[in-house]
């Protein structure tokens, strides 16, 4: 047995995360170190992020940078500083977003609008960034899109957010399309009910009888953060090569029911 064989490392790869101050966002930037990997951390939260270098493996070799990623002119600034500091990117995990329960009859134009730029609006240009002539590796590698489940199923109260979600799920596979001559997968990932600190506080997970609904709408039961990352992994690593264009769910079994 070839114990060196490891198809999922992240050694000698430069991995751009967005959203990483917590949550999914801080476990994968945990995980991408723990895998090999050096970080360009982006979130608006400055003590979230310098948290998670806490965190991380070899906090040294890594870039952070508060940055408001609808400030969409700043960005490429930013990513080119990114690049000075680790080498060229091999991957990108736009896990920035936010999440709304907000009937029809309310909604405004101004919440859309917040959440589409928010939501799409910084994972399309932020992605955009990460691919300029001089900030991806030659060589090629994967962009990761984060939908949801409600990106493809329907859930009461959740239009606003499901809209977004879905438009990233499309995104994907345009953009595989478009990269391909590069070398550049684009998959997304499409997520279950996540138990993270930031919604441990909502009702779906704080109360219990919600929560124990919820649960039940998930074969497996509810998701950890770990799950989220280390399907990223995947799709940033050696070991999906030839994966590009799709989507992947990991919902504990919630499309099923």
């Amino acid at each position: 047995m070839d114990k060196q064989f490891n198809p999922f490392s992240l050694e000698g790869k430069n991995i751009v995360i967005s959203g990483a101050a917590s949550g999914i966002g801080r476990q994968c930037a945990i995980n991408c170190s723990k895998m090999g990997a050096k970080l360009i951390l982006l979130d608006l939260n400055e003590a979230g992020l310098n948290e998670t270098l806490t965190m991380v493996e070899r906090p040294e070799e890594h870039f952070v940078a508060a940055l408001n990623l609808t400030d969409y002119d700043r960005v490429p600034e930013v990513i080119k500083e990114g690049v000075a500091k680790v080498g060229r990117i091999n991957g990108l995990l736009n896990c920035a977003g936010i999440s709304t329960t907000l009937p029809l009859n309310v909604a405004k134009p101004e919440v859309l609008d917040k959440f589409f730029h928010v939501n799409v609006y910084t994972a399309y240009f932020l992605t955009q960034a990460v691919c300029k002539i001089g900030n991806f590796s030659k060589e090629g590698g994967s962009i990761v899109l984060f939908s949801s489940a409600a990106g493809q199923l329907g859930e009461t109260c959740k239009s606003i957010y499901g809209m977004t979600k879905g438009a990233l799920f499309s995104c994907a596979k345009s953009l595989a399309c478009e990269l391909a001559r590069k070398n550049i997968r684009v998959n997304s990932i499409s997520p279950g009910v996540i138990v993270t600190p930031i919604n441990m506080n909502l009702p779906h997970i704080a109360d219990p009888e919600q929560r124990k609904q919820t649960e039940a709408l998930h074969l497996l039961g509810l998701g950890d953060p770990n799950d989220i990352a280390n399907a990223c992994i995947y799709l940033l690593s050696d070991a999906s090569r030839w994966v590009t264009g799709t989507n992947l769910v990991v919902d504990g079994g919630y499309a099923t029911r």
